[in-house]
């Protein structure tokens, strides 16, 4: 394959010019490392070598003006804004930042395609006055406004244009209009340079005619790059320009017309491969990479062409191990960057101006893993101990004289210490903290290469900021200071450093003009990326750009079509790659691309739709072989004693207990920031116990009573402190639930009240006990014991109650059974029968009480069912039960009660999961 830049380096040397004097102006600086190589395969003697530069910086040298960034243009078009406007009317800085980068955008492609400015400014007053047209006599103060808007357009383009031209500053559109101007003089003071464009499409208005005059002048040559097939089809989009450059330039009408190739026809292989997801896309491009490698094919002929930006890091970790020289040329966005949190965080916990931090925010920063490393001294990691005080204090919002106690007083000030919302201490802060983190990461430079330069970059970007600052003095909060740097952000990369003509290259599609390779691989080939589709980020509207020759989606397509058939054209092996799954921001479809190419029938194209092997996982329950040590920690609970709660935690699901007590991990104790369920039922327990302790082995009165409903309130609370900590429940969900527990203890005292006022004696026996039996299983050759804490024992009229409380609901059905063999089997069903019936059973084991008794569950919340006894039915239909527990019952529960434990124990029987619904 010979290459187009090849094709013109040969051209003009059988033109007998003399290579080393050509100026060649090409689309893109990246090009011109592949002229210089292409050059010095040409040439037999040593040379100097020519002059190569981009379009932008020919243009630039030629307009004399400097080229701002975004951001600094920004500034200087909110001066011109400020010197318009009244005081009164001056919005600040970050909200007219998010429409005035609509207004450069506009004022970039009226500069461009050289409109006259007035006349354009007037369309668009004309056209909003027309949309916005109304018989009313008087406009409101909104509508008003929304015209003096329009008007001034054009008065903050004057002004805004004369102040940069004045310190030889500009945007690109004002330096593209200014060296239109210029060219005339310029082609008079170099009348012996040539000038050489090569490979470019879609010129604007400003090109357009320096081009010319240079080609008038017979200083320049012209080489552009397509193929017969679309120049020659009236009506295909990639030809667009060129045909109307062949037709309305004046030059054309003498000169010949270079190059439209015939090498679109040639065989090539092409392959359309639809693939879900853009990792989907990533993982495929590096198996075609590791197909084409064993294929011995030289890689620095293969590209791979990005539709998406965000999809460089997924190839770039998809790439074989089998390639290890690849280039780059798209930089990776600075907002990708995983430092790039770091910052973020901070802006976020201190744009509010506070000393106290939402606790997620604080971990959020101690979390990263550049604070970890620089809040590590002698192996001890203080965000963690930061981060477990949190949570173990249950800390919602933490002051910044609470992290003063914990974190190293230097560190305290960059991270937590008050911004007090002004942006010189915000960037101080930030240059220090990087500064910081560098002197951790010099401890060993080689290892933390990649670190170092993501510091270098945002220290370069803080020192931008600050910079902006001091010049223009706009940033007068932190919350303006964050929209700027988000701003940089987007327009700032880290750029790879590789070897650009070797091995593998990775780029995106404007990297690729000019360029040719053998083997191209093109991602996100669909509608909205490839081409982009209609956007309307423009206060121009649609017909004054059409009026007034300044493009439109339309001609953005064509430019994007252009470049895709530009890739082709020389290619032998294409893959086109698209993303089958529907995107509900950028559609789902396959590009009219692709359609096109089929339709067209020039070639051969294999369509693939890939799936992604997903492994079948069989739903096979997770088992667990009691290995020696498994038996020996379960020898160790059984001496110590299963409680009620681990035995129906068991027959919930085995795997469960074995996490929980053989491994001993409990579920992550995480900060409550709404009271959790277990928080409340300990409230309302602790708060009983209090009241009724004190009165065991004595008759309940309703004075007890009374003095309870007195104090239900300092009780509480003194639990919800207790327990739920540092944790704030004076507002918001949590003021709720510590009123529905004072609620809750209210009504069940209520209820004790009514009982005793019908007449009912209620006699305490025990508040809270703790039991602890042994139980003689002979299969098992250690001790077994039985423990547990039963909440309430007293008599009713006499009758012997065991209660167990229950903050949540519980139904009567849940509290009787019909089959013994079925009360270890089903959790839902039963636990609750279980524990009750396993309180009972230990205070009669250590004759504490005598049967007959009733057992059963005090419900909160649901009171009105009153105490719900456990009752023994004949059938599940039947309405009749036994409710008193005899020596039968306690037999009966015994043996279920040995068999479930003798499960648990037994060497032979594994622990296995059981589905929970």
């Amino acid at each position: 394959m010979t290459s187009f830049i090849k094709s013109v380096l040969l051209d003009l040397k059988s033109k007998q010019l003399n290579l080393e004097d050509l100026h060649f102006i090409l689309p893109s600086k990246r090009a011109g490392v592949f002229l210089k190589k292409e050059l010095g395969s040409l040439i037999s003697t040593p040379i100097f070598a020519p002059q190569i530069i981009s379009i932008e910086d020919f243009v630039e040298d030629l307009s004399g003006l400097r080229n701002l960034s975004q951001t600094e243009l920004l500034f200087k078009l909110y001066k011109a804004y400020i010197a318009s406007n009244k005081e009164s009317e001056i919005e600040p800085f970050d909200a007219f930042s998010k429409w005035a980068q609509i207004i450069l955008q506009d004022f970039n492609e009226i500069d461009r395609y050289l409109v006259p400015q007035a006349q354009v400014f007037e369309y668009i007053v004309a056209f909003y006055k027309l949309n916005n047209w109304s018989l009313d006599a008087g406009a409101s103060d909104m509508i008003n406004n929304y015209f003096k808007f329009w008007n001034k357009l054009n008065i903050y383009y004057s002004l805004f244009t004369e102040d940069l031209i004045e310190s030889k500053e500009g945007y690109q559109g004002l330096i593209y209009r200014e060296a239109t101007e210029n060219i005339e003089v310029y082609i008079e003071n170099n009348q012996s340079k040539i000038h050489v464009f090569l490979g470019f499409n879609a010129l604007n208005t400003s090109e357009s005619l320096i081009i010319q005059a240079l080609l008038q002048n017979e200083l320049a040559h012209i080489y552009w790059d397509i193929d017969k097939v679309f120049l020659d089809d009236p009506v295909h989009d990639a030809g667009l320009f060129l045909r109307k450059y062949l037709k309305e330039w004046n030059y054309f009408k003498s000169s010949p017309f270079y190059w439209a190739s015939n090498q679109y026809r040639e065989n090539k292989t092409i392959e359309v491969i639809g693939i879900p997801k853009l990792i989907g896309q990533a993982k495929h491009i590096g198996q075609l990479l590791k197909k084409i490698k064993t294929t011995n094919e030289t890689l620095s002929n293969v590209a791979v062409v990005l539709g998406e930006e965000n999809l460089l890091l997924p190839v770039l970790n998809s790439i074989p191990r089998e390639i290890s020289t690849l280039n780059v040329t798209m930089g990776l966005p600075l907002k990708h960057i995983p430092l790039t949190a770091v910052f973020e965080y901070l802006f976020l916990i201190h744009k509010n101006n506070s000393n106290e931090y939402y606790y997620k925010d604080v971990i959020d920063v101690l979390s990263h893993p550049a604070i970890i490393t620089l809040l590590t001294e002698d192996n001890k990691n203080i965000s963690q101990l930061v981060i477990n005080h949190i949570q173990s204090n249950n800390i919602v919002y933490i002051t910044t004289k609470d992290l003063g106690k914990l974190i190293p007083s230097a560190l305290l000030t960059l991270l937590f210490d008050s911004w007090q919302n002004d942006p010189e201490i915000a960037l101080e802060n930030c240059t220090q903290l990087i500064f910081k983190m560098k002197s951790n990461y010099d401890k060993d430079k080689s290892k933390n290469k990649l670190e170092l330069e993501y510091l270098y970059r945002f220290n370069t970007l803080f020192n931008q900021l600050s910079k902006l600052n001091n010049t223009y003095g706009y940033i007068n909060s932190v919350n303006t200071l964050h929209t700027i740097f988000k701003e940089l952000l987007n327009s700032e990369s880290l750029d790879f450093k590789g070897e650009p003509l070797d091995g593998l290259q990775i780029m995106g599609m404007l990297e690729s003009r000019v360029l040719d390779f053998e083997t191209v691989i093109i991602s996100s080939v669909n509608e909205g990326i490839l081409p982009s589709g209609k956007t309307t980020n423009s206060f121009i509207p649609f017909n004054i750009k059409v009026e007034n020759g300044i493009p439109t989606y339309l001609e953005k397509d064509a430019v994007y079509t252009y470049h895709f058939y530009r890739l082709l054209q020389r290619a032998k092996n294409i893959y086109i790659l698209y993303n089958t799954e529907v995107d509900a921001l950028k559609g789902g479809e396959k590009s009219r691309f692709i359609t096109q190419l089929e339709v067209e029938s020039n070639h051969n194209i294999e369509h693939k739709i890939i799936t992604p092997a997903v492994p079948v996982t069989l739903n096979e329950s997770e088992q667990i072989v009691k290995s020696k040590d498994v038996l020996k920690r379960l020898k160790e609970i059984a001496g110590k004693g299963f409680s009620p709660s681990s035995l129906t935690n068991y027959m919930r699901n085995p795997i469960d207990f074995y996490y929980e007590k053989i491994l001993g991990i409990n579920a992550f104790d995480d900060v409550e920031e709404a009271i959790a369920a277990n928080t409340l039922g300990s409230v309302i327990h602790n708060s009983l116990e209090d009241f009724y302790k004190p009165l065991e082995d004595e008759f309940l009165t309703l004075n007890h009573l009374s003095s309870f409903k007195r104090n239900i309130e300092p009780t509480v609370t003194k639990h919800f402190k207790s327990l739920y900590r540092q944790g704030n429940f004076n507002q918001g969900k949590n003021l709720i639930i510590f009123e529905i527990a004072k609620r809750y203890i209210s009504n069940f005292i209520d209820s004790e009240i009514a009982q005793l006022k019908a007449g009912d004696q209620i006699r305490i026996i025990s508040i809270e006990a703790e039991n602890c039996i042994d139980i003689e299983i002979p299969e098992i050759n250690f001790p077994v014991k039985l423990t547990g804490k039963v909440d309430r024992v007293d008599q009713l009229n006499g009758v012997t109650r065991v209660i167990d409380y229950k903050s949540g609901k519980v139904e009567k059905s849940k509290v009787e059974i019909v089959n013994w063999e079925d009360l270890t089997t089903d959790y839902d069903k039963y636990s609750k029968s279980f524990q009750v019936l396993s309180y009972a059973y230990m205070m009669h084991r250590q004759k504490q009480i005598e049967l007959p008794i009733e057992a059963g569950i005090i419900s909160f919340k649901n009171l009105k069912g009153g105490f719900l006894k456990f009752g023994i039915k004949e059938s599940t239909h039947s309405r009749k039960k036994i409710q008193l527990i005899t020596e039968e019952t306690m037999g009966n529960f015994e043996v279920e009660l040995k068999k479930l434990i003798l499960e648990i124990c037994s060497p032979s029987l594994n622990f296995i999961e059981k589905v929970i619904k």
